[in-house]
């Protein structure tokens, strides 16, 4: 008998129906020669520290670090998961094979490597590895399966990402709540520290302060009107100094000119092709949900693993945009099944579509490639699932429409001795742009730009002619220099992509995913926990770090847990370990040396006495002086170290 294990009871009986396994059974499917169970997503855990020994059931700094010697599982859950799991263990004692019909990613290969090392199992077991729940894809996956072996590198980096959190996590957490929280015993606040949630918070935090310590700079900008339109002065300045720093200067130059007659030096056009927007990856949908709609991380991740349970999308948690060659052949084929419902099709339909290198590149597509519509008719989805599902539908409809051509035009002037410039953007064929009906609302634009009455680059101009001249009405603009923008859950999880790096370019941004901290299907509940634990909160749509997370972050000294920048290193050689780059036992060291650093970093500081002088706070470290926690609430206590 040859037994499959899905991931969830859902996925388990599609797959069973697929196969003609149609008899159901207690906790299983059964005929046509396969037995088809499934888990309830992470059936197995590894052990807690006092599971290992009763010397680190205690929480004690002397105790730590708790480094076991070898890692073991056990089964985690409730009555229902331990049945399920005699269910899954009943059925490979007795089975020939074992065909893994996990999640097709890296969690989903350790969830189920787990299952079957706990269950004893000793028979052959096969992968099934597919882009969608469709038929057609479970049937063409049953037919090239893998031997187990083919995915071990991939195991050992799920292995290797569970060892580091917990030696991390568990260190790092005990460390910091025996030495810094407050209260004893039961009434002891945990100070949660996680591999990936800590450098998170401390994007938030840092961000934070950058927009409370900002002080704003004055300073004008000369523009002149010519011909109804507003034209800005050109005067050179240095790197982070701004031209008119005062308003006599201002008005002196405005003096000097406006009498003067203004004169059109050059006017350039240039044509340019713009391309549809990319194919989204899981962070790129998240991103766009909560800016469209307001949807959380987490609120998104869950409408589209609900549409590709229902066959309607393809893999979710995936982080490239582009597909792979061999999805070319299938598209007209997944445009006719949804040409019902999106108008946006119909001139796609039996005409030639292009191949492009922005959308096809195998080298950009390792497991899994975009998340796109399977092609199956868009039916039985929620109001909210509708909105996802069509995201994602107009951006795959619009890669196959042609670019969109545009006119930029540059428009250099001078009056006296000051030149003067506009630019405008005049859209000759709007190609993609139809299938958004103008500009989509999702494009991604710069976190922190400041908003400007004029927006250049969007606007078309007068046809001015080389040579003219006529009268201008010159005026002076009062500006004040605006701080950072609090992050947003879409701007915190771009944050997480590039590792605390702002980056706007779309293929930069692209080459950094690779140093990104988080993976894109765990970012998500990383955010969610970081509100859990009551280390931020969320005030509309803006991300505010409270005192606890503010404290927490002060007073950890180790720079690797509080670093994105470093954490994005260790994901990389994560992913190093899955492309079967770099050894996993090697990183497994490299873990251990953290962790009694970090440990050592602790027990070696300072900080966490009660204040000497308000009797309150706590004593937390800073950049350069060790200070009192309530320093917001007046404390004056502050010693250099």
């Amino acid at each position: 008998m040859i037994v499959c294990v899905a991931e969830k009871p859902s996925v388990g009986a599609y797959i069973a129906n697929v196969l003609g396994a149609k008899q159901r059974r207690d906790g299983y499917f059964e005929g046509n020669g396969y037995q088809v169970t499934w888990t309830f997503g992470h059936l197995c855990a590894l052990l807690d520290p006092q599971e290992y020994t009763e010397q680190w059931k205690a929480w004690s700094l002397s105790s730590l670090p708790m480094i076991p010697p070898r890692f073991s599982i056990k089964v985690f859950g409730d009555e229902g998961v331990h049945k399920q799991f005699n269910v899954i263990k009943a059925l490979i004692d007795q089975a020939d094979e074992v065909i893994n019909c996990g999640d097709a990613g890296q969690e989903g290969e350790l969830i189920q490597r787990w299952v079957y090392q706990q269950a004893g199992c000793k028979c052959p077991v096969k992968r099934l590895w597919v882009n969608s729940l469709t038929e057609e894809a479970i049937r063409d996956g049953f037919q090239q399966l893998k031997d187990q072996s083919e995915y071990q590198h991939l195991y050992e980096a799920g292995m290797m990402r569970a060892i580091g959190d917990w030696l991390l996590g568990m260190n790092a957490t005990r460390a910091y709540t025996i030495r810094y929280a407050r209260g004893t015993g039961k009434d002891r606040q945990v100070l949660s520290v996680g591999r990936v949630q800590t450098p998170t918070l401390a994007l938030v935090v840092k961000r934070q302060a950058e927009i409370e310590n900002f002080v704003p700079r004055t300073y004008w900008e000369l523009k002149t009107t010519y011909r109804d339109t507003l034209f800005n002065a050109q005067i050179p300045v240095e790197d982070g100094e701004y031209a008119i720093t005062s308003a006599e200067q201002g008005q002196a130059l405005v003096d000097s000119i406006k009498d003067l007659p203004f004169t059109i030096n050059s006017v350039e056009k240039k044509k340019g092709t713009e391309y549809a927007p990319k194919l989204y990856d899981l962070t790129s949908l998240q991103v766009d949900c909560n800016k469209k709609y307001g949807f959380s991380a987490e609120q998104t991740l869950q409408l589209i693993q609900s549409l590709y349970e229902k066959r309607l999308t393809t893999y979710p948690r995936v982080d490239t945009t582009y597909l792979s060659d061999d999805i070319y052949p299938k598209v007209p084929g997944t445009l006719a099944g949804i040409k019902d419902y999106f108008p946006q099709v119909a001139p796609l339909l039996g005409a030639k579509l292009p191949k492009s290198k922005k959308v096809f590149d195998n080298k950009k597509v390792t497991d899994h490639h975009a998340i796109i519509p399977t092609g199956q008719r868009p039916e039985g989805m929620t109001a909210d699932e509708k909105k996802v599902y069509d995201l994602v539908a107009l951006h795959f409809i619009a890669v196959f429409y042609p670019e969109c051509e545009v006119s930029n035009t540059t428009v250099l002037a001078k009056t006296g001795e000051i030149d003067f410039k506009v630019t405008g953007r005049e859209v000759l064929k709007p190609g993609w742009l139809v299938v958004f009906d103008g500009e989509p609302e999702t494009i991604d634009k710069a976190d922190n730009a400041e908003n400007t009455e004029e927006t250049e680059n969007s606007k078309s101009l007068p046809a001015f002619v080389k040579g003219e001249s006529g009268p201008h009405e010159p005026l002076l603009k009062e500006k004040t220099t605006k701080p950072p923008k609090y992050y947003t859950e879409a701007t915190l999880l771009r944050a997480m992509e590039t590792a605390g790096k702002t980056v706007e370019n779309d293929e930069l941004r692209e080459a950094m995913k690779e140093n990104g901290i988080g993976r894109p299907s765990t970012r998500a509940a990383i955010i969610e926990k970081l509100y859990q634990r009551k280390y931020i909160v969320k005030q509309v749509k803006s991300l505010r770090a409270t005192e606890t997370g503010i404290n927490l972050i002060h007073l950890i000294v180790s720079p690797l847990l509080k670093s994105a920048e470093l954490t994005g290193l260790w994901e990389k050689k994560l992913r190093e370990i899955e492309a079967g780059q770099y050894a996993a036992q090697d990183f497994l060291t490299e873990l251990k040396e953290m962790t009694v650093g970090v440990v050592r970093d602790v027990k070696s500081n300072k900080a966490g006495m009660l204040c000497p002088v308000c009797r309150q706070g706590l004593i937390i470290r800073g950049n350069t002086r060790y200070g009192c926690s309530r320093w917001r609430e007046g404390c004056t206590y502050a010693e250099p170290f």
